[in-house]
């Protein structure tokens, strides 16, 4: 590795000249994928730097996928993703105008939905004072996963940047350096996106709503998981579709009731959620995925895969875009889980014709995603510090998690599976068909909890509660747990429980 020109004081610190710099020698070929860089100790000597200048700078490099780390090797130039770097395509807003006119046919219908405070924060103590407010308050903030401190350096580097396109419309297709960011990102996840392949959007939800708007049509049958995402159903009804569900087992969506769905219905999409699903936190197998992909190719059917707690499952987890590598697959992601849910920022990766559709829908409804948000979180994302926090939260959310089941499991109930990441338990108590007066009897004592209706398609009965790791660490709660497993046992034994009668079980998933 030539040496570079770097000088102290200058407009840019030594660690951005450090990594601009190295990746101009990748980007024109003198450095060569597969080669080794300078130690740590011996850059800094070379240059006449500190060796935490070139932590810093090395940490970004391996963030931008310019640079792997090898654990008892060092540090290596990274096989890079080709991009096109062909002009933006202008939106063809002759044919936005076609899909407006298409939209403007669909019936009406009044979306009766709302979401119980009680939601955001899943199970936890309900204040009753302004004592327990702030405790309740206090010990939200605690256990919050996202790091601030990532956005707000984030915010004061590009605070700096004096471009004007802070306050002029971003690309229809979203800041491009992102884009390039995801590209590199899902190329790490053995995912072959194309820059013009990837959509920028307000969260994932923003980007559900696109596809459904471009491919829904009222009275479509549409293929969706039970239990799974309640807001995507309303929305989904909204449009007009006709929701076929699909039980989801540990392992995935149940492949003989899929296949039958899609025999008897002949549906255009099917969404799941396939890692670390809400609610359930389970993950789909590699047979399951396997089986799918064959189906969606076989049926022509095209699959949503939400995937937006990526970050916190294992790179190395099956996913159905690397399997199809987005010819049947449509893949949604999001930033909102790991970096910030108030800056909304997701994105849609798809084949190319697709992605020009799902862009003259989102000029149409939208003009732009917001660039300054995108311009942020790409500063996170490349900062060379996300990916640590992201090591140190899984572990943190693995502590959570298994204390949490284990807990959960000492007062009696059952888990749907041990989940391998993330942040959700689904849990039940045996011999109850529908946890709703169990939520109820729990509010009576101040507690929230979040009944398994709430999240079928149609809200039928459930036993099921989803609980949220995170957020679970109130001793008040599993107190209430225990005493709603006594009076379980009470009525088991035919004891008088006047506050809480069992039914018999049944199969609602």
């Amino acid at each position: 590795m030539r040496q570079l020109s770097l000088k102290a004081g200058g407009a840019s610190s030594l660690t951005d000249q450090i990594v601009e710099q190295t990746q101009h020698l990748i980007d024109t070929r003198e450095l060569r994928a597969g080669a080794r860089m300078p130690s740590i100790r011996r850059f800094a000597k070379e240059h006449g730097v500190s060796s935490f200048t070139v932590v810093t700078a090395y940490d970004r490099l391996v963030a931008l996928g310019y640079v792997s780390s090898r654990r008892g090797s060092g540090f290596f130039v990274a096989q890079r993703p080709e991009l096109a770097h062909a002009p933006e395509r202008p939106s063809r807003l002759d044919q936005s105008l076609q899909s407006l006119a298409a939209l403007e046919n669909m019936p009406g219908q009044k979306l009766a939905f709302a979401v119980p405070h009680l939601m955001a924060s899943i199970a936890g103590k309900r204040p009753a004072s302004k004592q327990s407010a702030a405790r309740v308050s206090a010990m939200t903030r605690s256990q919050s996963w996202l790091m601030p401190q990532l956005v707000q350096r984030g915010l004061r580097s590009i605070a700096h940047d004096a471009d004007s396109r802070l306050v002029n419309y971003g690309e229809p297709y979203g800041h491009g350096r992102l884009r390039e960011f995801i590209v590199g990102r899902l190329a790490e996840m053995n995912v072959n996106a194309s820059l013009h392949g990837i959509v920028t959007t307000h969260g994932a939800s923003h980007g559900f709503d696109l596809i459904a708007r471009y491919l829904v049509r009222p009275g479509d049958a549409v293929l969706v998981e039970d239990p799974g995402y309640l807001i995507l159903y309303r929305h989904l009804k909204l449009l007009g579709a006709r929701l076929v569900a699909v039980p989801r087992t540990p392992a995935g969506p149940d492949p003989e009731a899929l296949e039958a769905a899609i025999k008897t219905h002949k549906p255009r999409l099917f969404f799941l959620n396939t890692l670390l699903q809400n609610p359930t936190g389970s993950s789909i197998t590699p047979a399951v995925a396997h089986r799918i992909v064959h189906l969606a190719e076989e049926h022509d059917l095209l699959v949503v895969e939400d995937d937006v707690y990526c970050d916190l499952a294992d790179d190395r987890a099956m996913r159905l875009a690397a399997l199809d590598q987005l010819r049947h697959v449509i893949y949604v992601g999001s930033y909102s889980k790991t970096v910030s849910c108030n800056l909304r920022v997701g994105f849609i990766a798809c084949n190319r014709e697709l992605a020009e559709e799902l862009v003259d829908i989102k000029v149409l409804t939208g003009l732009t995603t917001c660039e300054a948000n995108e311009r942020l979180v790409h500063e996170v994302l490349s900062g060379g510090r996300y990916r640590k926090h992201v090591l140190k939260l899984r572990h943190a959310l693995e502590r959570k998690r298994e204390a949490t089941l284990r807990r959960l499991e000492a007062c009696g109930l059952e888990v749907f599976c041990r989940p391998s990441g993330g942040i959700f338990l689904w849990a039940r108590f045996p011999g109850i068909a529908d946890s709703k007066p169990i939520a109820q009897l729990a509010a009576r004592s101040g507690i929230a909890l979040v009944p398994g209706n709430l999240f079928r398609p149609t809200q039928q009965p459930s036993p099921w509660m989803r609980f949220n790791a995170a957020f679970c660490e109130d001793p008040q709660m599993f107190k209430a747990l225990e005493t709603i497993s006594r009076e379980l046992a009470c009525v088991d034994d035919g004891q008088a429980a006047p506050r809480l009668q069992a039914v018999p079980e049944r199969r609602a998933m």
